[in-house]
């Protein structure tokens, strides 16, 4: 008679495990629901790589055209999310921070000038990345170390590589700012001159 005491006790431990289990799983599920605009920044925070290459653009400076300061790959992770991985360079803009933003034209003449303004086929207003409104590349500061070293990160479902899509980055420009991006001026934060530029590229 003793043991059915304990087989009822073990019975409720296991079935305590399973809730516990279960709990933990619908918590991975919210997480990958909040995916789409994960952003990461830091000196040495890109992701481990994943997904695919897709595009990538070499940053120069605007100033000597064959300097080059930073570079941003495109990683398609699946049907809908790209990775952009940013990473910049630059001893002169050491401890301090640098805006990106993309904009319309790949075209980087006249020191930048000619990718014209900001890329935005929502139409909405300028602002910070993840917060209402924001443009489709307002990518936003990055604060570089003593080295003049930082990387910044950006998963998104704004973004795609296809032909003739209205939010397609290929042959867009992408413009480094040496000043901070205030999230606030329209429509383009206040963010400076325009210190470097690239052109996505499709792999």
């Amino acid at each position: 008679m003793k043991r059915f005491p304990l087989l009822l006790s073990g019975i409720i431990a296991i079935t305590a495990l399973a809730s516990c289990g279960g709990a933990s799983n619908n918590s991975d599920d919210a997480t990958g629901a909040d995916s789409a605009q994960v952003v990461t920044d830091g000196t040495d925070m890109l992701p481990s790589a994943e997904g695919t290459l897709v595009a990538s653009a070499n940053l120069m400076s605007t100033a000597d055209s064959t300097q080059q300061i930073g570079t941003a790959k495109f990683y398609q992770l699946n049907s809908t999310q790209i990775r952009l991985d940013v990473v910049i360079d630059d001893k002169s803009r050491a401890d301090s921070n640098v805006a990106v933003h993309f904009h319309e034209h790949g075209d980087c003449s006249n020191k930048g000038e000619g990718a014209h303004g900001h890329w935005n086929p929502t139409k909405e207003n300028h602002g910070q990345w993840g917060t209402a409104p924001f443009h489709s590349g307002d990518i936003g500061n990055i604060q570089l170390d003593n080295n003049g070293h930082a990387t910044k990160s950006v998963t998104t479902d704004r973004w795609s590589i296809t032909d003739g899509a209205a939010n397609n980055v290929i042959g867009l420009g992408i413009i480094v700012h040496g000043g901070t991006d205030d999230y606030t001026t329209q429509p383009t934060g206040n963010s400076g001159p325009r210190i470097g530029c690239g052109v996505i590229m499709k792999q």
